[in-house]
């Protein structure tokens, strides 16, 4: 897929999400006409402010599910980029039914309504995929290890591994166009704390001078991305025709416990903050299970589309600190 001097038609589905709402800015600015489809369970129109009067902007309210509504949108598209899903431990915890119907029969319908048009798409997946694997760096082609079926977090591990194999099926069976990211740990400003992610809630919680939580005992470790590099990544796959009927890890390697993490939330944000530590148990009401070390190797990316991330994680948490001061009083 390829850009023209009038610009490409793309649908972004979860368009008013964290990461969706980025990736719009980007496909605006660069002369794309984009439609955002969400049905505002975890999305918000605020993500969309910078955009929602621009000329080739359009809004549509409605679940990825609805078969009709996609129909009429996917026709009118060049591409698809395929972001709705359910997110976040807390609502993963929460919601596990939510969680399995809409990622998976929301990845079928876009699957099904793309092949009938023959539009590219771009699904989004996870670094959860590779479950509890000890094999780090995670390499796309290696072994997963899911957790046992009574921990509902790993129904979206497994959920968005069958949006996977649905894709790929599609593109080996009918020659669609499709392209697989597992996304490690995105995170910038405008991602809400609300469902769990962690460093806008460690960041919250620090300019108010309130303790910083952490579950479990603060030493896994995470590698987290910035959404302006993850962006990027999305749409020059997108953009790769060699890329159609692989998956491909996006995201940083520069790991840090959740400990630190805390501890340098507290030195950039001059919290008087303390740290305190919660059992998952407590904190989920239920028996957790959790994954100790998550580390992309990106060589497979890099040699597609020669990408790789630029930003440092101080510079993430610079960004992020920014826009929660700027925005401490939104609802």
């Amino acid at each position: 897929m390829t850009t023209d001097s009038s610009g490409t038609r793309i649908l972004v589905t979860g368009g008013a999400g964290f990461i969706g709402s980025h990736l719009i800015e980007r496909l605006l600015d660069r002369g794309d006409h984009v439609t955002a489809l969400d049905d505002l369970s975890t999305g918000n129109l605020r993500n969309l402010t910078a955009v929602i009067d621009h000329p080739n902007f359009r809004f549509v309210q409605d679940d990825v599910r609805n078969a009709g509504t996609l129909n009429v949108l996917v026709e009118q598209s060049d591409a698809v980029f395929h972001l709705a899903a359910a997110v976040g431990v807390q609502l993963i915890v929460d919601r596990p039914v939510h969680t399995i119907e809409t990622n998976i029969h929301g990845t079928e319908v876009v699957l099904n309504i793309a092949n009938k048009f023959r539009t590219p798409v771009l699904l989004a997946s996870t670094s959860e995929v590779y479950g509890k694997s000890n094999q780090v760096p995670f390499k796309e082609d290696d072994d997963t290890v899911q957790g046992a079926t009574r921990f509902s977090r790993w129904s979206y591990a497994c959920s968005k591994a069958i949006d996977e194999f649905l894709g790929l099926a599609y593109h080996d069976q009918y020659g669609l166009p499709v392209v697989i990211t597992r996304l490690f740990n995105t995170v910038g400003p405008r991602q809400t704390g609300q469902y769990g992610m962690v460093i806008p809630r460690f960041v919250a919680a620090a300019l108010k001078h309130e303790p910083l939580t952490i579950f479990g005992t603060g030493t896994q470790t995470r590698c987290f991305g910035f959404v302006g590099d993850v962006t990027d990544a999305l749409m020059s796959l997108m953009d790769t025709p060699d890329a159609f009927g692989n998956v491909f890890n996006v995201g940083a390697t520069q790991e840090v416990t959740i400990d630190a993490l805390a501890d340098r939330i507290i030195e950039l944000t001059e919290s008087r903050s303390q740290k305190r530590y919660m059992s998952y148990e407590e904190a989920y009401g239920r028996p957790f299970d959790d994954m100790m070390r998550r580390v992309p190797d990106l060589t497979r990316t890099k040699a597609t589309i020669g990408w790789q991330p630029t930003t440092s994680l101080d510079d993430i948490l610079y960004a992020v600190i920014d826009h929660i001061r700027k925005h401490e009083h939104d609802a």
